[in-house]
């Protein structure tokens, strides 16, 4: 049996390659060629050279500059937020607690509400609740940046969670033993013992919670919809209104969607060039 798969693998991974170019390297290649290009419809491209780009970080009106550091800086933000609230849960519930599993079930339910939903509930929830107090999210981006945050850290962290519960669940207790007898604290023993050989998880939930944060998009759109005047705006929902919303300007849209491809992939590169190497294995 493994002669005949070593021999004729080709026709086994061959579904997956044609899978894989039909439904991302073949619209890849033609977005990418797009964003060359002044277009309405596909029929009636021609090329531009680098206008589009050109005209895309000019665009001072359509705020794609500010959307890039606010998501940027938002990015950042929840990763860190949510991989330290996601650890800390972690680490309380692998303890033998009274009702540990339903506590887990509980924060992993967020993650299964989609996106848009998730958005309205909370726009509920701040416009007929926290609204008397003066916390106005269509009016202040600052009040949508936070509570895009919260909406994220509700979604995600408990997924991340299970990530790190699974591999809290895999490093042999007869390390942390060995430390507690040679005298190191729970946070020592958490810090040089559990953390190094969690590294896999942490590289894992880095990488999710980072590129969640960058393509952030239907829950920006259900809670402000960027508002005020297109200023909480992430950068996926300016790329959806330029596209989509402003007449002529498909090819500085395209542009804007390709440099966004191109942070992302690039920013996630580095964090699994940082992270990786300091895993170790158990």
């Amino acid at each position: 049996m493994e002669r005949f798969i070593g021999k004729y693998w080709p026709v086994f991974v061959l579904p997956t390659l044609l899978a894989f170019a039909i439904g991302f390297l073949v619209p890849f290649g033609m977005g990418l060629y797009l964003s060359f290009c002044d277009f309405t419809t596909l029929s009636d491209a021609h090329f531009t050279g680098i206008d589009n780009y050109l005209r895309a970080f000019s665009d001072v009106s359509g705020g794609f500059l500010h959307s890039l550091w606010y998501t940027a800086l938002f990015a950042l933000l929840s990763t860190a937020v949510i991989n330290v609230f996601g650890l800390s849960m972690a680490l309380l519930l692998t303890r033998p607690l009274l009702g540990r599993d339903v506590f887990r079930t509980v924060l992993f339910l967020p993650n299964l509400i989609g996106g848009i939903v998730l958005g309205w509930l909370w726009q509920v929830i701040f416009n007929g609740v926290l609204n008397p107090y003066g916390v106005t999210i269509v009016t202040n981006e600052w009040y949508g940046f936070w509570g895009l945050l919260l909406i994220m850290l509700w979604q995600q962290a408990g997924y991340m969670m299970i990530i790190y519960i699974s591999g809290l669940t895999t490093i042999p207790e007869e390390l942390s033993e060995a430390a507690g007898i040679d005298g190191a604290s729970a946070w020592q023993t958490f810090w040089h013992v559990k953390l190094p050989m969690l590294m896999p998880s942490i590289t894992i939930c880095t990488f999710l919670t980072l590129t969640n944060g960058f393509k952030l998009f239907d829950q920006n759109l259900a809670l402000t919809n960027g508002m005020p005047s297109g200023r909480s705006e992430l950068l996926a929902l300016n790329i959806y209104n330029t596209f989509y919303g402003r007449s002529g300007w498909e090819g500085a849209g395209q542009a804007k969607a390709v440099v966004f491809c191109l942070i992302v992939v690039t920013i996630a590169l580095l964090q699994l060039r940082l992270t990786q190497p300091r895993e170790v294995e158990a």
